[in-house]
């Protein structure tokens, strides 16, 4: 059963450059070894590396779908009532907040005519709600037709990469994060959104570091990290369809803890009571 109630983009997706000033389900325990290689002020990796994407993509599939297949979501479209329209994708484009509206776009310019360019009037109508006037009762078909098109997945990782993965890595790197905490604000970009409000990504950051300095700015990596994880948490407890925060208890602090800064496998965690493991 799908758990995207838990975790869909919370925010209008905004342009990137407004946005900042193997696989398996284990049931083993949720702890995850010290890494030695891992260090307080080190940032030995980045998430940006192709290895370290895979394992975020994975993270983040755990907590979305309950499965570490995050390339099966392709095709995923549902309303899950929580007042953004239909949810979809890879990442939980949403028809009420903008990015699903760019999405289509975006994959309108590399294909012209495809099956979804149809509805991009009524994307743009329902945009800040949660109608879907102009789009049943056939565009959740269409949509799993057009995910079987190349084209179409290749658009939705470019949105993906554009609009939350991106900007939070570069933010991530310039408050002088490793690779874990660069997941932990690419993880909340993807539940929250971008921008500025209280419970977005930007207001969520601006509480931590009103709590903690970034390493950045001389702070220690693991106060900074909770006072952001505390900051996050009470914007999940602030709206129901976010309230379920294992992913923040069972999966982000738990790496943590272990200071695995470097997020290197094997990484066990927990997501909704389900168990999961990234081995190598």
């Amino acid at each position: 059963m799908s758990r995207r109630i838990g975790l869909t983009a919370a925010a209008v997706a905004l342009p990137a450059a407004l946005v900042f000033t193997g696989i398996g389900v284990g049931v083993g325990q949720a702890a995850t070894p010290v890494h030695s290689s891992a260090q307080e002020t080190g940032v030995a990796a980045n998430l940006d590396d192709p290895a370290k994407k895979e394992i975020a993509m994975k993270l983040v599939s755990s907590a979305e779908n309950s499965s570490l297949d995050w390339r099966g979501q392709f095709k995923y479209i549902e309303d899950i009532g929580d007042g953004r329209g239909y949810t979809a994708g890879i990442i939980g484009f949403c028809s009420g907040t903008g990015d699903m509206l760019e999405l289509v776009e975006y994959y309108t310019e590399k294909k012209p005519g495809n099956v979804l360019a149809k509805y991009l009037p009524a994307l743009r109508k329902v945009n800040g709600s949660d109608s879907h006037s102009g789009l049943d009762p056939n565009f959740t078909k269409d949509w799993k037709t057009a995910a079987a098109d190349k084209v179409f997945q290749d658009a939705q990782e470019h949105e993906r990469d554009r609009v939350y993965f991106n900007p939070s890595v570069k933010q991530g790197k310039d408050d002088g994060l490793g690779t874990l905490g660069q997941f932990i604000y690419y993880d909340a970009i993807v539940m929250h959104g971008p921008g500025s409000s209280k419970y977005s990504f930007g207001g969520i950051r601006k509480t931590a570091m009103s709590n903690a300095k970034t390493p950045a700015q001389g702070g220690n990596q693991t106060t900074y990290l909770n006072a952001f994880l505390d900051a996050r948490k009470k914007a999940m407890q602030s709206e129901e369809a976010h309230s379920d925060t294992s992913r923040v208890d069972t999966a982000q602090r738990v790496f943590l803890n272990a200071k695995n800064f470097d997020l290197n496998p094997p990484l066990k965690w927990k997501v909704y009571g389900d168990s999961f493991e990234i081995l190598s």
